[in-house]
């Protein structure tokens, strides 16, 4: 990240911009999220609400969506959290080690000596942990720690099949601006038909049934690819890991044919933009692809599939405002960043939209 690209990525997010629990919580349906516009051609920025889309949209458009679905990936010890990120190819699995820090409790809960204490859900990546090392799990499960993959990614091997162990002893992963839990169906989207996410591909969370219908109604299609997400990264400055993707034939067909149309192509999702663009040729043509993807788009590599994206809002400094660069620019992101830190527009999986055209 050059200086350029840092001062258009860093600013400040108040605590109260965090999105602390779904909109349902708010009294809100999942499309009654807001929803911010940016126009590229015209430099445009609007308000909306998600249920705005199908108008915001033109017939023929083609929304290509992540059908990837969200593991129960978070397994929960007395001060540590073991987050499953994804699955290697040779059965082993990466994971992260999290530290669970104390919060304070109300007095009064009727917890007794411990009633102002007690561990969050994740708090900071766990530094420790050595090669060979094994850990006891819930159910008389046994992880081991084989080496470290990255800095905060370890590869490890659980001594049984882990999906199932995940969907026995497992809960979604959350992070401290979520204040409780939320059942896992609070972390699916409508699309989500293949499970395999260690966190949710959380663009199309507020779609719903009706929304997928008035906008296939009003002529727009819907394509998905699968791309199985990996841990976050929390921390500033981090690149995505690898993570496992296909883009399909059908999709690859659909996609061409709006290219050669003159149609939009408009991704939900940064999990689709990485997908579709590890799958274009250097001619822009997207052929069905499968395997794993390190791609990082930029404004430097650009993008070569995508018109559009429908996008949450991202972290200060993540690597994702790069590729939000690389679709919007610089100047148009950086003004639409600051409309929605002066509107209120709330942050992280649970809040609200940004959807960026031509």
């Amino acid at each position: 990240m050059n200086a350029t690209d840092a001062m258009a990525a860093d600013f400040e997010l108040p605590r109260e911009l965090e999105a602390h629990e779904p909109p349902e919580a708010r009294g809100l349906a999942r499309d009654g999220v807001r929803l911010l516009a940016s126009h590229r051609d015209t430099g445009e920025i609007g308000h909306h609400t998600f249920a705005d889309l199908p108008d915001l949209l033109r017939p023929g458009d083609l929304l290509v969506v992540n059908n990837s679905g969200t593991l129960p990936a978070a397994v929960r010890l007395d001060r540590l959290a073991v987050h499953f990120s994804t699955e290697r190819e040779d059965g082993t699995w990466l994971v992260e080690l999290r530290r669970r820090r104390e919060r304070r409790v109300p007095e009064g809960t009727g917890r007794g000596p411990l009633e102002t204490e007690e561990p969050e859900a994740a708090g900071e990546p766990y530094p420790g942990g050595a090669d060979g090392e094994w850990l006891p799990l819930p159910g008389g499960a046994t992880l081991r720690l084989l080496g470290r993959e990255t800095p905060r990614l370890w590869r490890a091997a659980l001594d049984r099949e882990v999906p199932g162990y995940l969907r026995r002893y497992g809960v979604p992963i959350r992070y401290s601006y979520v204040e409780r839990d939320w059942p896992l169906a609070a972390y699916q989207t409508v699309f989500a038909v293949r499970p395999g996410s260690a966190e949710m591909p959380s663009a199309g969370r507020p779609f719903t049934t009706g929304l997928v219908t008035a906008l296939v109604s009003r002529g727009i299609g819907v394509a998905p690819i699968t791309l199985h997400t990996g841990v976050a990264s929390p921390e500033k400055d981090e690149p995505p890991y690898p993570e496992r993707f296909e883009v399909p034939e059908g999709t690859a067909r659909q996609v061409e044919l709006a290219r050669e149309s003159g149609r939009r192509v408009v991704a939900v999702g940064t999990t689709v933009v990485r997908a579709l663009e590890t799958a274009a040729l250097a001619t822009g043509r997207v052929r069905a692809a499968r395997g794993w993807t390190s791609h990082v788009v930029t404004p430097g590599t650009g993008v070569r599939a995508v018109d559009g994206l429908l996008t949450g809002l991202h972290e200060p400094r993540s690597s994702h405002l790069l590729m939000l660069s690389a679709i919007a620019g610089r100047e148009l992101l950086s003004r639409s960043y600051a409309e929605a830190l002066r509107q209120g527009y709330l942050w992280h999986e649970f809040g609200d939209v940004h959807l960026i055209t031509g």
